[in-house]
């Protein structure tokens, strides 16, 4: 995990899906485990920050990104 992680994770809209428009960071965290069961997790660079999410959210380290925080644009 990196600092560019961490922005991106703060910055990304989640572009499909019952969550689409929300930032990475604010998916719930069901719904980043159902990813994780299915083994569904989207390919490239979308699917490596929803894992960076699930482990964040897991460990309780939302704190490192909330400083980072950026509105969406949509």
């Amino acid at each position: 995990m990196d600092k560019q992680q961490l922005l991106a994770i703060a910055s990304t809209v989640m572009p499909f899906g019952k969550y689409q428009g929300r930032l990475l960071i604010d998916l719930p965290e069901a719904y980043l485990l159902w990813f994780a069961r299915k083994n569904a997790f989207p390919a490239g660079t979308l699917g490596e920050l929803m894992q960076l999410t699930l482990a964040i959210k897991i460990e309780g380290l939302q704190g490192l990104v909330t400083p980072l925080r950026r509105t969406p644009n949509k």
